[in-house]
């Protein structure tokens, strides 16, 4: 098995773990979605010995590499990969106490953060938190220039990618059952947003 490795993850893990300090359960389930190389699953688990980690993710080489770095390196709380798409009406999970999802919203069809909200909606517990991480694009907050070519550039890739705006992303909330109740500013002009079940 092949470890991917994802530099982004050691530039903003530290910023994201400060907010996660903050934002999780003392104990329970986590469940990362679109957890990608493993890197962050490896760190954050460490993190938090008291939350059983589980990292999902759609792409079998995603989940190939979250297996070698949980054999390598992993502790007792980082459970094995589950293979998951985010967009499933179904999950193959019955419930959860907190819901964290990196870099997945603008690198993925509407569909995906659609159906991260709704399955948020069914698993969450009352107060129980989803965290989303990344760039996105707000009315009241001007966006920069950087932010405007990367979206640029994520939709000549795939028109279905690109940036995502927050109060879209607090409508699904709405929808769910979910509510914003955090926007932590962070490095390179991303946001941490987090919602949690009403």
């Amino acid at each position: 098995m092949t470890k991917l490795y994802y530099p982004s993850t050691e530039r903003n893990r530290e910023p994201i773990l400060a907010v996660l300090q903050q934002e999780l359960p003392a104990s329970g389930l986590l469940v990362e979605v679109a957890a990608g190389s493993g890197e962050h699953a490896l760190f954050f688990s460490r993190r938090f010995p008291q939350l059983q980690w589980q990292a999902t993710d759609p792409q079998v080489e995603a989940l190939e590499s979250i297996a070698a770095w949980r054999e390598e390196e992993g502790s007792d709380n980082l459970l094995p990969p589950l293979e998951l798409d985010a967009s499933a009406r179904q999950w193959p999970i019955d419930g959860a106490d907190a819901i964290l999802c990196v870099n997945m919203t603008h690198i993925s069809p509407p569909a995906a953060t659609e159906g991260l909200f709704a399955a948020a909606g069914r698993l969450l517990p009352p107060g129980g938190p989803l965290v989303i991480y990344g760039p996105f694009v707000e009315a009241d907050f001007e966006t920069t220039a950087s932010n405007l070519e990367f979206d640029a550039s994520l939709k000549s890739r795939d028109p279905s990618w690109g940036l995502r705006d927050v109060a879209w992303l607090d409508q699904l909330a709405a929808g769910s059952g979910l509510e914003r109740k955090a926007r932590h500013a962070m490095p390179t002009n991303n946001l941490t947003l987090v919602y949690r079940h009403k």
